[in-house]
């Protein structure tokens, strides 16, 4: 049944006790997970947009955002690629790093849809007029599909989103609480973000860098392994970056200049970002200390370094 456009405010649920709480953390689905979504953008709001006409004049008032395709991302017969500015984001964000997983783009088929162009199998509190809703494709190779439902099942269990795999036709329904996610989004930012793997890396070694641990990230970046790949980008929670790892670079390598990148200042002194061409003898001769004790206080087995490892730098042993 289509309802007429309205707009639902806050204050209807106020008496309802609304929350994100208890999230499905499954493909499956059920009538929950409808509901959960519809009140929503009950809480939020959000307008259910009944015309093309009334989608037109969420454009013009910035309500809704033009997705764009990119190297990352593709729209496939969407006709109206529009949706919330924090859908847009969330799609920015997950093409890049399912590009980088898979080597191909993510694949947009539906985004914001009036009540009078829903399909005939929609569901009447379908959350699609609302332009919080995007439909995704689902990739033909194993390897891509598996972490495309580990992504948006571990999204879902951090309650940002809610995700159903659909089957006529066959695509990922996702609902994005556009609220949640934006704080979800700021927490990552707090920290250094992202984090492009290196040769020797493991999971374990950048927990250790970055402050978080291994089950933090693997929480963050959909992963049910241990398996990294060299150049895979991994998504460092915010929240638990230590100061030190606040210095890891993105890229494998660093400029060579030392004042491009400077010490950062830590409770125990300072940390020190290793750069190409890099030894401990040279390190130790900068900060005016010896290269045993930086083995000490690093806990280094031998001499070896990576490039952008953090290294502690005791004040006290220091001439700085």
């Amino acid at each position: 049944m289509q309802r007429p456009a309205r707009t639902l405010h806050m204050l209807a649920l106020c008496c309802l006790g609304y929350s994100h709480a208890i999230p499905a953390q499954s493909l499956s689905g059920s009538p929950q997970s409808v509901e959960r979504q519809y009140q929503a953008a009950v809480s939020y709001g959000y307008s259910f947009l009944d015309t093309p006409q009334s989608v037109n004049q969420f454009v013009d008032t910035g309500h809704l955002v033009r997705i764009q395709p990119s190297p990352t991302l593709e729209l496939h017969y969407v006709s109206y690629p529009l949706a919330r500015p924090q859908v847009r984001l969330f799609l920015e964000r997950l093409s890049r790093q399912y590009h980088s997983a898979c080597g191909e783009r993510l694949t947009v088929t539906s985004l914001t849809r009036p009540l009078n162009r829903q399909p005939a199998n929609a569901v009447s509190q379908s959350v699609h007029p609302t332009g919080m809703a995007v439909d995704l494709r689902i990739p033909r190779h194993g390897k891509c599909r598996r972490w495309l439902e580990n992504t948006l099942v571990s999204l879902e269990s951090a309650d940002v989103l809610d995700v159903t795999r659909e089957r006529s036709p066959p695509h990922y329904h996702v609902a994005l609480f556009t609220q949640p996610y934006e704080a979800y989004v700021a927490s990552l930012r707090k920290g250094p973000g992202e984090y492009t793997i290196r040769k020797g890396d493991t999971l374990s070694t950048i927990a250790r860098r970055t402050g978080s641990s291994v089950s933090q990230l693997k929480a963050a970046n959909g992963l049910r392994g241990d398996l990294i790949r060299v150049g895979q980008v991994l998504q460092i929670p915010g929240n638990m970056a230590s100061p030190a790892s606040a210095s890891i670079q993105m890229a494998a390598s660093t400029s060579g200049n030392p004042d491009d990148h400077p010490q950062l200042a830590s409770s125990q002194g300072l940390t020190h970002q290793v750069r190409r061409g890099e030894s401990l003898w040279h390190i130790a001769r900068r900060y005016g200390t010896s290269v045993n004790h930086l083995r000490e206080e690093n806990g280094l087995a031998d001499d070896l370094l990576m490039i952008g490892q953090v290294l502690r730098i005791s004040a006290s042993n220091t001439n700085l």
